[in-house]
């Protein structure tokens, strides 16, 4: 169980990085004012329509693993503890004083 965990977690943290990549690489809405300007040429490397629709895809195949691995890790951690109220861990009895007559209830008048 520790080596799924172990590997299901580097996984997770190989997906996270390749997400904050993908995202920067994107262009922003306001990338495209630029192209009336003679900077649209460089759009071209992944085709016609640019790198939007590869790089969307991609980013949105890597946000339902790593979502989906989140969930299934959340999943595993939540069986592993054994579940114990924090009031069964701390039982401590208090000590019983009586009083110097011997009588246990001294609230009680005779």
């Amino acid at each position: 169980m520790s080596l799924l965990l172990t590997s299901l977690l580097v996984f997770q943290v190989v997906l996270a990085l390749l997400l904050v990549g993908i995202i920067l690489v994107q262009q922003g809405k306001g990338a495209t004012a630029g192209a009336g300007f003679g900077a649209g040429a460089s759009a071209t490397v992944f085709g016609s329509q640019g790198s939007s629709s590869f790089l969307t895809r991609t980013t949105a195949i890597l946000a339902a693993l790593f979502l989906s691995n989140s969930l299934f890790l959340a999943y595993l951690y939540g069986g592993t503890g054994k579940q114990s109220s924090l009031l069964d861990q701390t039982l401590i009895e208090a000590p019983v004083e009586k009083d110097a007559v011997g009588t246990s209830n001294p609230m009680i008048p005779d």
